[in-house]
């Protein structure tokens, strides 16, 4: 099974679970219902932030509609982009106060991305491996080069920027569990 059935087979299990139709998906989650249609049945790639979208909305993390992370600890092949940002998932961490997902991210020369707000108490840290990135609030971003790192709260519009070459590092998302996340 390819990364576009299986996140589409997941996808359509959380709705389902969360008891939504694909039309009240659709619309509280701003993703057209024919792009909806279209990632359920496999049909269409997926972008970081259509699926940040939707699982904000089933209240979920990016990880529960990804592939599973390798079991050797390796970063698997399959990553998922959005209009900067690649993300591969590399572990998910679980406790009894919040999942934590793990990506190798890469920012691409140049760009910028803003990400939308992802459910209440989220946060985001960026250790930076190569490159130096502007991340975090778009009124106030962060600077962060080789060997630094970044931290933010993500349950707000946030950005990620390489203006001086491409970027490579850690990206970790916690979900804090007294909200919606399972």
């Amino acid at each position: 099974m390819g990364l576009n059935d299986e996140v589409g087979r997941r996808l359509k299990e959380l709705r389902q679970g969360a008891d939504l139709s694909l039309s009240e998906l659709a619309r509280r989650s701003g993703v057209g219902k024919g792009t909806l249609s279209e990632l359920e049945g496999g049909r269409r790639n997926p972008t970081l932030e259509t699926l940040y979208a939707l699982t904000t909305v089933l209240g979920r993390p990016l990880s529960a509609v990804l592939d599973d992370p390798p079991s050797t600890g390796r970063a698997s092949a399959a990553g998922v982009s959005g209009s900067a940002v690649t993300a591969v998932l590399v572990e998910r961490y679980e406790d009894e106060e919040a999942a934590t997902d793990v990506f190798r991210v890469t920012i691409a020369d140049g760009a910028t991305q803003e990400s939308a707000a992802h459910a209440p108490r989220t946060t985001e840290s960026l250790m930076v491996l190569s490159g130096t990135a502007l991340v975090g609030l778009p009124h106030a971003p962060r600077t962060a080069g080789p060997g630094a790192h970044a931290q933010w709260p993500a349950d707000v519009p946030h950005v990620y920027g390489a203006p001086h070459g491409e970027v490579h590092g850690i990206l970790f998302v916690r979900y804090p569990k007294d909200g919606p996340h399972r």
